[in-house]
């Protein structure tokens, strides 16, 4: 289970890609949904504060559970209650630059990752070119009904 901290990883790819244009939550999320189900983990993902008013740019993310700290805390906070509340921390990957947050993993035996090392993973994995499925018909052969087809076009059928 990955938990990241999400503002930290925004702020460390501004700094990576200062040429491009800044990402938003929303989209970060996208990116890290579409990497989560490529390599078949889970994940969540923990912003400061409370959100944009208006969440639904979050709808179409899929493989990661979004969370926002909400007014009266931060996400730091927030994950550090999560790695103190996980009853298996040695499967947890902590994504954060953010000391404090790197020692409490290191602390429960958890992984902590930087969020620069993260975002270059996530990239090189999207980066890859997916080979097409194959479609079934090039295991198995055509249909008799196509055979025919072809031969009759052929001139074969006789």
């Amino acid at each position: 289970m990955f938990i990241i901290d999400g503002h930290n990883l925004l702020h460390a790819i501004r700094k990576m890609e200062e040429s491009s244009k800044p990402l938003d939550e929303p989209t970060l999320c996208k990116f890290l949904g579409t990497y989560f189900k490529l390599i078949g983990e889970k994940a969540e993902i923990v912003f400061d504060g409370s959100g944009p008013p208006d969440k639904s740019g979050f709808d179409s993310v899929s493989h990661i559970e979004i969370f926002f700290a909400g007014p009266a805390t931060d996400a730091d906070t927030v994950i550090e209650d999560k790695i103190k509340a996980s009853t298996a921390p040695k499967g947890l990957t902590i994504i954060s630059s953010d000391r404090q947050l790197q020692q409490a993993a290191h602390a429960r035996r958890a992984t902590a990752v930087k969020s620069e090392l993260f975002w270059a993973e996530v990239q090189k994995q999207l980066a890859r070119k997916r080979s097409p499925k194959e479609p079934p018909a090039k295991r198995q052969g055509i249909s008799q009904s196509e055979t025919d087809q072809w031969l009759k076009v052929f001139g074969l059928d006789q």
